[in-house]
């Protein structure tokens, strides 16, 4: 990254600091004792400490390096009761930190989820054997600085847009009109079966689903403080999901990246396209969307029984949409569906947080309450809304962890029943 660039950041941070609230900050220390990463590791100051705290940043000083060490997980902005945008904040302090200090080639290799996607899908069998394979994975972490043991997507052999391509023209006439599907890099390539269910849900009551191409939200690159990448992802994004039709719903199975097009970019980015803002105001979770729809009365309930006790975990960057818990009251309309909310603040992955070698430890131990949970109550499936939490709550506990529209799917009798992991 330029000295420039590096020098457009730092002003930035200055120029943001009355935006984000910090005067407003009384030090309560709310924010502190709610930290997941803070609550396990001295590496982090605490998000009051390196955030709001610290004065320095507005005189130029060096940023605090622990703040290299927060999650992005978003927990203190949602629980400040003064409205401090701290986690905002913090991620502005990284990426300064990150541009004085350089970005490691690693940081820049986990961030490509688009490319990572097209390169394994065509040799699928292969890249999951050799990210199945030790001596590969100690390899990949002396190298490039991706832990052994962290978890690591399943490469699908059909992404989704062939999948879109050879399957039979939908059979039922659209009655509701259309809506934009979103279904993020990891439903394009890894985690195809949710994008696939989410699509016969939406088309089974009534939509036309439109399914542009798509690439990636920047999400991933922002959080590694690549600024300039992150923006030029989201904008091109943005066109793309605009260009199939104008003021219909954008409906997303990608929870993490439904919080980018919401909020993040423009709140972190700084963004204010009138096309970003327009996009931000039509996204909804798919869970928040057939929520929408129940409380309208337009969601049929004809669903058939599941009889199972299912641990429900809402990841962090699910939390900080303010949207309440829509997959877990959903899920809850399907008879015999015993929700045990998690309520735990995080899995610990954050994106690619507990990918990298000095961070999974910590990763592990703000996930342990969760995985302890998932071990005391599941029956062979867990359900959560972001593809990496699941990756990191199925590695961590050897049971599968689907997103929780593939129940929908089930209960709508629209395909296969969910196969559990076996219960340990």
């Amino acid at each position: 990254m330029s000295r420039a660039e590096a020098d457009r950041l730092r002003q930035r941070l200055n120029n943001e600091l009355q935006r984000l609230t910090l005067d407003e900050c009384v030090k309560c220390t709310i924010c502190e004792q709610s930290c997941p990463v803070a609550g396990v590791t001295a590496l982090f100051s605490g998000p009051k400490f390196v955030g709001p705290q610290a004065e320095r940043f507005r005189h130029g000083a060096s940023v605090d390096l622990s703040v290299d060490y927060c999650s992005s997980c978003g927990t203190c902005t949602v629980v400040c009761p003064q409205g401090v945008h701290v986690a905002e904040l913090n991620s502005l302090a990284r990426a300064v930190l990150k541009a004085e200090r350089g970005v490691p080639l690693r940081d820049r290799l986990i961030t490509r989820t688009t490319l990572m996607g097209r390169a394994m899908t065509p040799v699928a069998p292969v890249a999951n054997a050799v990210l199945d394979n030790r001596l590969a994975r100690t390899a990949l972490e002396k190298v490039v600085g991706v832990h052994a043991d962290a978890p690591m997507p399943t490469a699908h052999p059909e992404p989704l847009r062939a999948w879109l391509k050879r399957r039979p023209a939908p059979t039922r006439t659209p009655t509701r009109g259309p809506v934009v599907f979103f279904h993020g890099c990891a439903g394009g390539y890894f985690e195809v079966e949710a994008a696939r269910c989410a699509i016969e849900v939406l088309e089974h009551l009534g939509f036309e689903v439109l399914v542009p191409e798509q690439g990636c939200c920047g999400l991933a690159e922002q959080s590694n403080g690549l600024f300039e990448q992150a923006t030029a992802s989201v904008r091109k994004l943005v066109a793309q999901l605009r260009a199939p039709a104008t003021g219909v719903p954008i409906v997303s199975t990608a929870g993490s990246c439904g919080g980018m097009l919401k909020h993040e970019a423009h709140e972190i980015l700084g963004l204010d396209d009138p096309g970003l803002l327009d996009v931000g105001a039509r996204t909804r979770d798919i869970s928040e969307f057939l929520l929408e729809l129940h409380d309208a009365g337009e969601l049929p309930l004809d669903f058939a029984r599941i009889d199972l006790r299912l641990p429900y975990h809402q990841p962090c960057q699910v939390r900080s949409q303010g949207i309440g818990v829509p997959a877990a009251e959903l899920l809850r309309l399907i008879p015999g569906l015993e929700v045990v909310e998690s309520d735990a603040t995080c899995c610990g992955i954050a994106g690619t947080y507990g990918l990298k070698r000095e961070k999974y430890a910590i990763a592990q131990a703000v996930g342990r309450p969760l995985f302890e949970l998932v071990a005391a109550t599941h029956q062979g499936l867990v359900a959560c809304d972001t593809e990496t939490c699941r990756w990191q709550i199925a590695k961590a506990t050897g049971v599968r962890t689907v997103h929780p529209i593939q129940f929908v799917h089930q209960a709508y009798g629209l395909g296969r029943v969910i196969a559990p992991s076996a219960v340990r």
